[in-house]
């Protein structure tokens, strides 16, 4: 039989978290699994009571509209006023999305093709780039690095801005648990203008944060005319299998996104829908209880591998630890050490891009006493190979 292939798939590397998996099925004995970020909490009670309410509507057994519901997205509008002070259209300016993931798909596919340019933060989502090469367009890194605290150095950012046509980044950030702060944005924003090219920012972390609460980039005045903003109740309410995000922002990268959904996919689960509309409006105590019990593991984490002598940098938002491996080591063959000699998953820096070769990033998904066994594991391991 012929390769059935399509050619377009030779431009995308294996995706990382596949092969995080079947290193995990290889692997015998009590494995404690930090590679890939899906949240182990269950969902509130009350949202679960809520889904239930909803699965009995016969409507939400039907097709459900491309879009989404309009009394959801006038719930996500209402969050968003609420939470970041941004005004909102729900009938042109809010999408309703099967994820986040799907809506960066779309979206990319929506505007760019062969000739365009797509930025992205490096390290990141491995989606933003293989998208990029999945749509025949021409992805393009801006290095993230320690020194400038995992955020774009603008003046690098400037040099490619007259060449791009997209730019997607992800603040709060995976893998790097970076935040980016509202004078950041602003600059961006003044880019954009000054150069006419379109920002995304994946903001699905922006709820789980430890300290000052992460902006939206919609803050920024005017940054509507350049931007779209991604949202998730994934994270933030413990239902990344359930399969519901949020596009806000300009209307014609709405309207972009939606051409594709349309010829491609539906809107969410209409029953799913009215559920993340109660979350979104009575769910801020469950998400704080969430938000809590993160917080704990973290530290819980951090100062397990620290009294084994190895200080971690502690995270100021979502639920990763991203840190340099010990020297002279290659972050792909730590993390199979790590396997095999800890019985820990992590994932490979440089799965997350080039910028992040001799990093490995932990997931906080396993519950405080499991997280300080493997820190246990890891800290005694680290000690033994100095």
């Amino acid at each position: 039989m012929k390769d059935v292939q399509a050619r377009r798939l030779g431009r995308i590397p294996p995706y990382l978290f596949q092969e995080l998996d079947d290193l995990k099925a290889k692997t015998k004995g009590d494995v404690i699994d930090l590679g890939e970020g899906s949240p182990d909490l269950p969902p509130p009670a009350a949202l679960m009571r809520a889904l239930e309410r909803a699965l009995k509507r016969p409507e939400n057994h039907r097709y459900p509209s491309y879009a989404g519901k309009l009394e959801t997205r006038q719930a996500v509008a209402d969050w968003y006023r609420r939470r970041f002070r941004v005004r909102l259209d729900p009938a042109t300016e809010v999408t309703m999305l099967i994820g986040s993931k799907e809506g960066v798909a779309h979206l990319i596919r929506g505007t760019c093709g062969p000739g365009d340019r797509v930025a992205y933060g490096d390290p990141a989502y491995p989606v933003y780039p293989n998208q990029a090469r999945l749509a025949g367009a021409t992805p393009v890194p801006v290095p993230l690095r320690a020194e400038n605290d995992f955020l774009p150095d603008l003046d690098e950012l400037e040099n490619i801005a007259p060449r791009i046509k997209l730019l997607c980044l992800n603040y709060p950030a995976n893998p790097t648990a970076a935040v980016a702060g509202f004078g950041f944005w602003r600059e961006v924003i003044a880019l954009a203008r000054k150069y006419d090219f379109c920002v995304v920012n994946d903001c699905v972390y922006s709820e789980l944060s430890f300290g000052a609460k992460p902006p939206s980039i919609l803050q920024v005045p005017g940054a509507k005319e350049h931007c779209l903003e991604f949202h998730s109740l994934s994270k933030t309410f413990s239902i990344a299998g359930w399969r519901i995000g949020v596009a806000v922002g300009n209307p014609a990268l709405v309207k972009a996104l939606l051409r594709i959904k349309q010829n491609t996919d539906s809107g969410p689960f209409g029953a799913i829908q009215d559920a993340a509309a109660w979350a979104l409006r009575h769910g801020d105590a469950a998400a704080e209880a969430i938000r809590a019990r993160y917080r704990r593991r973290r530290d819980a984490f951090c100062a397990g591998l620290a009294r084994h002598g190895w200080p971690v940098p502690v995270p100021e938002a979502t639920f990763y630890v991203w840190t340099e491996i010990p020297r002279g080591k290659d972050d792909y063959a730590f993390t199979l050490d790590l396997l095999r000699n800890c019985r820990v998953v992590a994932a490979p820096g440089s799965g997350f891009g080039r910028a992040g070769r001799g990093y490995v990033r932990f997931a906080l998904v396993q519950d405080e006493k499991r997280l300080r066994k493997a820190a246990d594991r890891i800290g005694r391991w680290v000690s033994e190979c100095r």
